[in-house]
């Protein structure tokens, strides 16, 4: 048995001052104040002084990281971008592709699937960030919205096609980003919804009603709010109308300072709220590398300035999600508190991953160890502490 103690706790829906959080086989086994309870005899104590203790970080949206792109077969590479998601905090991310061939997709979700089924079944792999399902981002998207997905390959949605990917994924698509206003668009998005597929709106020029069609048939997030969607006009809001303003809709957001200006950062969290706003990174292959030329699936991007672009379009980006956790609490003004929640139990909510992102009895023991600037010190991740 492991205790822990720190200064505070954020679960993140309440705060514990002094806490006192027991793990055991990996899962934590109570949680309370100190004040309120003793270290067991013959348990590992560990005190982080006055850092603070919340869930690990979930990544919903993620194509790569130090050299590794989610679309290519590479082991190793894999097993190197999770030991770095653990360094920023991050202990589970749902690997994110982008529009390839029919092909090319299906041996990458049939990849990812079996990373999947062997994270389960070692969850404490040496403090490696644990992959708990796969996003689907593209083909099904919107060619007058499509950022930097190669046009060739997009495709108007089906039953078909995406019954071949689900059995690709062998039932690991828990996320799926599509443009609504597609022909066969709403009728995908029923079915996908039907098998607990969290269906979000993105890349799409969707007018107002088109979005609101979306939610009818089962669409219940969006994807990197403000980026490859339809402007927001005041007499033709479109689909930013429909996602700032409904309050059943979660929405995340890609918060380096560069994809979204600040302002409006802060704007989105207000309309958005404290429940459900989440945080991503949309990160590549670059993210942790030094400026230069890398892969996103096919394409080729090139990183300066912390900027990732593919023939002056923005391509993703290099950001951390624990900076990310730092900017929204900068731009938006928000508490660590707050901040961390986006980042945990809001994004785990959104995707319907029980148990995930927050501290709570039964469940997995994913830590974060922050300072009170919202820096990582340490990670733990099913009971295995990492330094960050």
């Amino acid at each position: 048995m492991i205790a822990l103690t720190a200064r505070a706790a954020l679960t993140p829906a309440e705060t514990i001052d002094h806490p006192l959080l027991l793990i055991e086989e990996g899962k934590i086994a109570s949680i309370g104040s100190r004040s309120s309870g003793e270290i067991p005899s013959g348990a590992k104590h560990v005190d982080f002084g006055d850092h603070l203790l919340s869930p690990g970080l979930v990544d919903i949206h993620i194509h790569g990281a130090v050299g590794y792109d989610v679309m290519h077969d590479d082991k190793a590479g894999r097993q190197r971008m999770e030991k770095f998601l653990v360094a920023h905090g991050v202990t589970s991310y749902y690997p994110t592709t982008v529009t390839a061939s029919e092909e090319e997709i299906v041996r990458a979700l049939d990849r990812l699937a079996t990373a999947i089924e062997g994270a389960g079944k070692n969850p404490s792999r040496d403090g490696l960030a644990q992959p708990l399902g796969i996003h689907l981002e593209g083909p099904f998207l919107s060619h007058a919205r499509r950022g930097v997905h190669p046009p060739e390959r997009l495709l108007n949605p089906d039953l078909r096609t995406f019954d071949k990917f689900w059995q690709a994924s062998r039932g690991q698509i828990r996320v799926m980003t599509i443009a609504p206003e597609l022909p066969g668009a709403l009728e995908v998005i029923t079915e996908a919804s039907k098998r607990g597929v969290c269906v979000s709106m993105g890349h799409s020029d969707a007018t107002f009603e088109q979005a609101q069609s979306g939610v009818s048939a089962g669409a219940r997030h969006a994807t990197h709010t403000f980026n490859a969607m339809r402007s927001l006009k005041h007499r033709d809001p479109g689909i930013l109308g429909e996602v700032l303003s409904n309050p059943k809709l979660s929405a995340d957001i890609i918060v380096d300072g560069i994809h979204v200006h600040p302002s409006v950062v802060r704007m989105f969290v207000r309309a958005k709220g404290p429940e459900r706003a989440v945080l991503i990174t949309d990160g590549t292959a670059a993210t942790g590398m030094p400026d230069g030329r890398y892969k996103l699936g096919s394409l080729e991007v090139d990183v300066h300035d912390g900027m990732c672009l593919h023939d002056g379009k923005l391509a993703g980006s290099v950001l951390t999600l624990d900076k990310a956790v730092r900017n929204v609490m900068k731009f938006a003004d928000v508490t660590l508190q707050q901040a961390v929640r986006f980042a945990t139990l809001n994004a785990a909510v959104a995707v319907g991953a029980s148990g995930r992102g927050q501290l709570q009895v039964g469940g997995p023991a994913d830590l974060l160890v922050l300072n009170q600037c919202g820096e990582a010190q340490a990670t733990v991740v099913n009971g295995v502490i990492a330094e960050a």
